[in-house]
């Protein structure tokens, strides 16, 4: 058996050369890609102002920190918690009906057809384009944020809402009609039952989305904690910049803990 191996790994393709080759084609083309990189735009400084962002992050402002006032951090971080989580829930509700029209197994194929353009269309559009359209509409503010992340949430929740849809078990509704369950019936115990588990799902993922979204809307004016710490960071104050990334960092882990045990506990059943 030795023999065999030793004669088997003796006997293998000596193929160094190409590999070779591929390495030093690799480093020339990254050697090449990195001439393009323009540095004319960094100042001497930037290190300095790399460690004031440090030193702002691990030295927080602990009054904007804990006041709970409508400038504190709590109030921003509760304000921006609202916006995900009444966007997300809107967006999950109108998902529903889009979703069921959308799919192919339950409506026709022209109907589904439409209900994914329409959804495809919705995704197209990025986040800060729906922000700076609806605060034209509404004026800036937490409104605005809110109407950008049902409608965002919609692309996303719909699409795996008709996966969830299309893979029902119809043999569940087949046996349920068979014993004479009335429609209403069958959608109680033979379709509910099977997508709530998965629309829960998506829901608590895509809050998750939202809470960060949520943040960064506000950089637009969309309301949330966004706008206070561009306008930290601008005007050089990295302890206050410092204390409004802190609570982003515990509200995300806070959240993710908790969707987390929940996604679980959904599965599990």
């Amino acid at each position: 058996m030795n023999e065999r191996i030793e004669k088997a790994y003796a006997s293998r393709p000596k193929n160094w050369v190409f590999e070779l080759a591929i390495a030093v084609v690799v480093i020339a083309l990254l050697i090449w890609s990195g001439t393009a990189v323009e540095t004319s735009g960094m100042t001497q400084n930037g290190g300095k102002i790399a460690m004031n962002i440090l030193s702002g992050i691990f030295h927080p402002d602990t009054k904007l920190l804990f006041t709970l006032t409508n400038q504190g951090v709590p109030y921003l971080l509760l304000e921006t918690i609202c916006i995900a989580f009444l966007g997300t829930l809107v967006g999950a509700v109108i998902s529903i009906p889009l979703a069921f029209l959308s799919a192919s197994n339950l409506t026709p194929k022209p109907v589904a057809f439409v209900g994914r353009m329409i959804i495809m269309a919705v995704r197209t559009v990025p986040a800060f384009v729906y922000g700076l359209m609806f605060i034209r509409v509404t004026g800036p503010g937490a409104f605005a944020g809110l109407l950008t992340m049902s409608l965002c949430s919609v692309g996303m929740v719909s699409k795996m809402y008709i996966e969830s849809i299309e893979d029902l078990d119809t043999r569940i509704l087949e046996s349920l009609d068979a014993a004479g369950c009335t429609t209403w019936q069958k959608i109680r115990y033979g379709i509910l039952p099977q997508l709530m588990p998965n629309f829960a799902s998506t829901a608590i993922y895509r809050f998750d989305i939202n809470l960060r979204d949520a943040t960064v809307l506000g950089l637009v004016g969309a309301g949330g904690i966004g706008a206070p710490l561009i306008f930290a960071m601008n005007s050089y104050r990295w302890s206050e910049a410092g204390a409004i990334l802190v609570g982003l960092v515990i509200l995300v882990l806070i959240v993710e803990w908790i969707s987390t045990k929940i996604r679980v506990k959904l599965a599990r059943g």
